[in-house]
């Protein structure tokens, strides 16, 4: 009998969920989502990949290879995006020894733009032309490209430059491993625009 009650319950929520077009119902299935992503989901995520901070969405343009930077930007990350970065950027890198043939290797060659969520790993050893996410002492964390490494006591220490800077930021030429968060592995366009422009809705109520 229990069961039965139960069962009937759980059909009851259900269809209040899914087939009511209350407001009730709206906030309950938000709130519900809100649960399952923060308390499920990124916990699961973070234990497959291997760190705190699975998911990243690009804030700034300091990685994008593109004239603009912005929403329409990420249609343009092409092999054509490369070489036009490569025409401003390239002397800086070939200073430091790293070659346009060394960077046609990288991954993410073509950059990130601004909106990109970015998956990101947490296992593995790092080299140079990978794009790790890292703690700067900064409000949110920075993702740039690994341009050098070197070795002291045992321990690696990581230097770093966004594709689109023009050089590199004070907190990024000596980076230690218990800064580092991950390295990006997988890259989707467009999609973190959701949750920037969310962000600027928010961010208008508060003035």
């Amino acid at each position: 009998m229990e069961t039965n009650t139960i069962k009937e319950s759980l059909k009851k929520f259900w269809n209040f969920i899914w087939n009511d077009d209350s407001w009730l119902s709206w906030i309950v299935s938000l709130i519900l989502a809100f649960i399952i992503v923060k308390f499920i989901f990124f916990p699961l995520l973070s234990l497959i990949l291997g760190t705190g901070l699975p998911l990243v969405v690009i804030e700034s343009s300091s990685m994008s290879h593109s004239s603009s930077g912005t929403f329409l930007g990420n249609l343009f990350s092409t092999e054509a995006s490369f070489s036009s970065w490569w025409d401003i950027q390239g002397s800086w890198y070939e200073n430091t020894n790293l070659t346009k043939q060394k960077a046609e290797k990288w991954r993410f060659k073509t950059g990130m733009e601004k909106g990109d969520i970015i998956v990101v790993w947490g296992r593995g050893n790092l080299k140079i032309g990978d794009t790790i996410i890292f703690n700067g002492n900064q409000k949110y964390p920075i993702i740039h490209r690994v341009i050098n490494i070197q070795e002291t006591n045992n321990q690696k220490i990581y230097s770093t430059k966004g594709d689109n800077n023009m050089g590199q930021l004070e907190i990024e030429k000596s980076i230690q491993e218990n800064q580092i968060i991950g390295k990006a592995v997988f890259r989707i366009p467009l999609l973190g625009w959701i949750k920037l422009w969310f962000v600027d809705i928010i961010n208008l109520f508060r003035r």
